[in-house]
């Protein structure tokens, strides 16, 4: 009776295993399979003079003269990538006004949570 059972249950795995089409890496699974075509998952942003870029490099530039209480003016984001997770976390290279006239280059990382439109500056610096 065992034996039968175990049989049973081999030839039931067997047919499954041959019925069900196995998914290979990198192939879509019905919907958008999770692409990490760069390192760790980033990818260039293809459309950096998208509104919602310019706008996400405005607010950091904002967010960033609050914190340290400065004077900068917001001209463009020059280039940039991105990264999915949990939402989306940003890396933009942000041209900016100083008070005194001189133009710099910055890269601020932030993050974005899509559904509640919260974001959240983690780092801004500048770049040579």
């Amino acid at each position: 009776m065992r034996t039968t059972s175990f049989l049973l249950i081999v030839v039931v795995v067997i047919v499954y295993a041959i019925d069900v089409p196995a998914t290979g890496y990198g192939e879509s699974m019905g919907t958008r399979l999770w692409n990490t075509t760069g390192a760790n998952g980033w990818e260039p942003i293809k459309n950096i003079n998208d509104k919602h870029i310019q706008e996400l490099g405005d607010w950091a530039v904002l967010e960033f003269s609050k914190r340290v209480n400065c004077l900068v003016k917001f001209n463009k984001v020059v280039s940039g990538r991105q990264q999915l997770m949990s939402g989306m976390n940003y890396e933009l290279i942000i041209d900016v006004a100083h008070f005194e006239g001189k133009d710099g280059k910055y890269k601020a990382e932030l993050h974005e949570q899509e559904l509640t439109k919260k974001h959240q500056l983690l780092s801004f610096m500048k770049v040579n």
